[in-house]
């Protein structure tokens, strides 16, 4: 028999109205090693955000309850143009309960245990996955599993890639977030040099406080100073960046190449040999990427995605991450909030302008049932 619940939707028209609201609908059961999850917590992702509110004009959308309207300007919309029409679900990840289960062994197994699951339509009552994507969480609670994917795995992903590369350093431009935060204890505990960039005092004494020894503040007025001294000191010519917009990739390959080049013995008219190499992870600057080539030739800057990561790493690798996130879920894996909101809550206008700025260590969590 069927199950009923709340569930969020977004749909972008062709004129560029977004349109976000939560509807009842109906699950219905699952079938083979499916399993029907009553989720009781998921977090907001920036990674959710594209699709959740985008570029959309939130000042002046117009608010009622379990339900925003707004406009999405150019060229945003255009650049959205793939998803005109689509009424689509979102919420990558979260944790719940497992209440029902198709006939096959792996989904009966779970039934009556909390799971963390990545379904693509968590802000919701329920949601049907398979089996074999959830991760059983044993005694921890939805809260602390509802972020066991997303942020653990692409920290972990990062340090994974580097050693897959050869690399033993790594610099990280956003180092306090939740996920920098995370990126550092796993440094730490995998012997790989980290540089933490960051952006207030407070800041850095955070970092301080989790045991990271490189860091560099950009408010600073000798930031490029110091950011040569922590390149230099870790060689940390390999680096990730969830801003995207704007020059701080370009400052950190400029602060690179000018270590490198301190160190050549012969002059080049083509810059150093040193290879030099950044992703872009997120665009928390949603503005252009500004290069101005500077640093030789041997420089690199590509994007990095989870799933596909995931996917290139083969299946012994990512259970190996998996079980590391389990096992370290309060610890190393843990994630903090600032504020939990229900599915109406989470649409009003305080709430979605609040999130939307995606401000360090302010992270929504959303609990569906409350």
């Amino acid at each position: 028999m069927a199950t009923t619940g709340k569930q969020l939707f977004t749909t972008l028209e062709a004129d560029g109205t977004l349109t976000v609201a939560i509807e009842e609908v109906s699950f219905p059961d699952p079938t083979g090693n499916q399993v029907l999850v009553k989720l009781e917590a998921a977090p907001i992702n920036p990674s959710d955000l594209a699709i959740l509110a985008g570029a959309a004009d939130l000042e002046n959308a117009s608010y009622s309850p379990g339900k925003f309207v707004a406009k999405v300007p150019e060229p945003f919309n255009t650049g959205s143009k793939a998803r005109h029409g689509l009424k689509l679900p979102a919420g990558n990840e979260g944790a719940g309960t497992v209440v029902k289960a198709g006939d096959g062994d792996a989904a009966k197994a779970l039934v009556g245990q909390r799971v963390a699951c990545v379904p693509g339509n968590a802000y919701s009552q329920y949601c049907i996955v398979e089996a074999g994507a959830c991760l059983p969480l044993g005694d921890h609670t939805a809260e602390d599993g509802a972020s066991a994917f997303v942020n653990p795995m692409t920290a972990l992903g990062f340090a994974e890639n580097a050693k897959m590369d050869g690399q033993d350093a790594i610099l990280h431009t956003v180092g306090v977030s939740n996920l920098g935060q995370m990126l550092t204890r796993i440094c730490k505990e995998d012997g790989i040099a980290l540089v933490n960039i960051v952006r207030k005092d407070d800041q850095a004494a955070l970092l301080k406080g989790l045991g990271s020894t490189h860091i560099v503040n950009s408010s600073d007025d000798d930031f490029t100073t110091q950011l040569r001294s922590a390149i230099e000191d870790t060689g940390a010519f390999y680096g990730f960046d969830p801003i995207g917009g704007g020059k701080m990739v370009d400052t950190v390959f400029k602060a690179m190449e000018q270590v490198a080049a301190s160190r050549m013995t012969e002059y080049s008219r083509y810059g150093s040999n040193q290879p030099k190499r950044m992703f872009i992870y997120g665009r928390l600057d949603t503005g252009q990427t500004i290069l101005s080539p500077s640093y030789g030739f041997g420089w690199t800057l590509s994007g990095w995605l989870l799933f596909p990561f995931l996917q290139m790493a083969g299946r012994e690798t990512v259970a190996r991450m998996r079980k590391r996130v389990l096992d370290n879920l309060t610890t190393t894996f843990a994630s903090h909030y600032k504020t939990r909101v229900n599915l109406d809550e989470m649409l009003t206008k305080d709430a979605v302008t609040d999130y939307r700025a995606m401000k360090t260590g302010e992270k929504y969590l959303v609990t569906p049932w409350s």
